[in-house]
């Protein structure tokens, strides 16, 4: 039996005015994006990368987060 189970990867970089965290499924690089914008208002878009989404996001200045950080600003609670 092939088991469904997915450790995402979870990334985030502040800009001056807002903040961008990237979700990624490692298996097949799909992923989500938030970007928080200084009003709170929360964009969510659904995303699919190549296999050099880890590289992408180390030249741009990502850095990885927790699981339970994603998630909080995903349900609007920080």
């Amino acid at each position: 039996m092939k088991s469904s189970a997915v450790v995402h990867e979870y990334y985030k970089r502040v800009f001056d005015d807002y903040i961008v965290l990237v979700q990624v499924n490692p298996m097949d690089f799909s992923g989500l994006e938030l970007i928080v914008h200084p009003d709170k208002k929360l964009e969510k878009t659904k995303m699919h990368f190549d296999e050099n989404i880890k590289e992408d996001l180390e030249v741009d200045e990502f850095k990885a987060i927790t699981s339970l950080e994603f998630n909080l600003y995903l349900k609007g609670l920080v």
